[in-house]
Parts: C-alpha cells; sequence; structure tokens
C-alpha cells in the first residue's frame, strides 16, 4: 500500500474514534442485578464513575484519568501527529497514553470476575463493552500502525 493511501486511511480511523468513545462512555458495558429474579440496571462507564464519585472520591479520579482522559488525548496526539501538527518523537509518550488506557478494560473485567464468583448477583456484559474494547484495540493497531509509517521512509 501507498504511503499517502495508509495515512488517510489512518486518519480517518483515528478520527471516528473522536466520535465513538463518547458513544462507548454512555453505551451499557453490563447489566447487574442483586438477584437473578429482579430486574437489571445498565452500568456504563459514565454511570459507574458517578457512583464512584459519590463513595470513592480517589479511585474515581483515577478511574476517570484511565477510562475518559487517556484515552481521548491519545487519540488527539495522534491525530495532531497524523496531521504534521506534532513531532514524530511524541510517539512513545503516546505509547504510554494507550497502555493507560487498556486499564480501564483490565478494571472492567476484574469487576465482572469477582461479582461472578460471589454469586450473590447477576451479571450480564452488554454491547457497550465490546464497543468499548474494540475502540481500545483499534486505537492500540493505529498506533502501531503510525509508528510503522514514520519508521519508513517517504515516497
Amino acid at each position: 500500500m501507498q504511503r499517502p493511501i495508509v495515512l488517510t486511511f489512518l486518519r480517518c480511523a483515528n478520527l471516528s474514534l473522536l466520535v465513538l468513545y463518547p458513544v462507548a462512555w454512555f453505551a451499557p458495558l453490563m447489566r447487574a442485578g442483586v438477584l437473578p429474579l429482579f430486574s437489571l440496571n445498565e452500568i456504563s462507564v459514565v454511570t459507574g464513575l458517578q457512583s464512584l464519585w459519590g463513595s470513592d472520591v480517589f479511585l474515581a479520579l483515577v478511574v476517570t484519568v484511565f477510562a475518559l482522559f487517556a484515552p481521548y488525548l491519545k487519540t488527539i496526539l495522534l491525530a495532531l501527529l497524523h496531521f504534521d501538527l506534532l513531532s514524530t518523537r511524541t510517539l512513545p509518550a503516546i505509547h504510554v497514553m494507550g497502555k493507560l488506557a487498556m486499564a480501564d478494560i483490565f478494571l472492567i473485567a476484574v469487576y465482572i470476575t469477582l461479582s461472578k464468583g460471589i454469586g450473590i448477583g447477576r451479571i450480564e456484559t452488554a454491547w457497550g463493552l465490546y464497543l468499548f474494547t474494540v475502540l481500545i484495540l483499534a486505537s492500540i493497531l493505529i498506533s502501531w500502525l503510525s509508528e510503522q509509517l514514520q519508521k519508513r521512509p517517504k515516497d
């Protein structure tokens, strides 16, 4: 593939993340209920953060940084890089932002595993969890391809 085509694809894919991340933040990640007979409440990144802010402000701040700010900032930095508004020397910092963004997927997996292990309630994953996971993985792929493109000589 030629460099301009790949760069155009990366630009479009990365800019689409700027629109899709907020959708994923409000999309239901899981449905949870106390007992199997009762209805399930939908939990999203935003509703989870709202709940955390009421009980543990420090944890809420940490999760807010990892789940919202890190992936969004990484996407913005990559967009600036794609449009030659940022130096390629920032790629290592962008990779660090991506690693921070993966922490939220790990946290969600831990919550689901713990709650299923307790056996008190019922948890079902929802479409937002898959969307959020795909967006984070797409962001990692876009970062990797961007780095590979920067290593290649320009046509």
